[in-house]
């Protein structure tokens, strides 16, 4: 049993914003790399929004410029650590309805998106952020995860 209490210790020694970074990094790069993609052949982009992608209550091309600002704008965010919180929020949402209505058969991957973003929702963005150094001079510690 005493091994395993270490282990279990060492385990709860692991500082959360170097599990707040992988989260951000994780992240940024699945967004990042999506938005990089639908850049690439906007044509194409416009023809799966149209045809695939089929996103309610929205026209395809609306929801296409949608999708592709927040991953070019939340990449940055993450990477920075700037509005992590509500930037983690929005890609919650986006998440949740690309795997309700766009490709239900990809909720193993979407799940892994979720725990990232639930990381980042529940602890912050860590220590090494804007949001930290943000809060910090404000004399607050809103932004800290350590």
């Amino acid at each position: 049993m005493k091994i395993w209490n270490q282990f279990r210790l060492g385990c709860e020694a692991i500082p959360v914003w170097l599990i707040a970074i992988a989260a951000r990094v994780g992240l940024a790069r699945v967004f990042g790399s999506s938005a990089l993609s639908h850049l690439a052949n906007w044509q194409t982009t416009l023809y799966l929004f149209d045809n695939t992608f089929h996103v309610p209550l929205l026209p395809p091309h609306l929801a296409a410029y949608m999708a592709v600002a927040i991953e070019v704008g939340s990449t940055p965010l993450l990477l920075l650590g700037l509005a992590t919180r509500l930037t983690a929020l929005v890609l919650l949402g986006m998440t949740l309805v690309i795997e309700v209505f766009v490709f239900p058969q990809a909720w193993p991957t979407h799940i892994q998106w979720a725990v990232m973003i639930l990381v980042l929702l529940r602890w912050g963005p860590g220590l090494f952020s804007l949001d930290t150094l943000i809060a910090r001079g404000f004399g607050s510690r809103t932004g800290d995860a350590s």
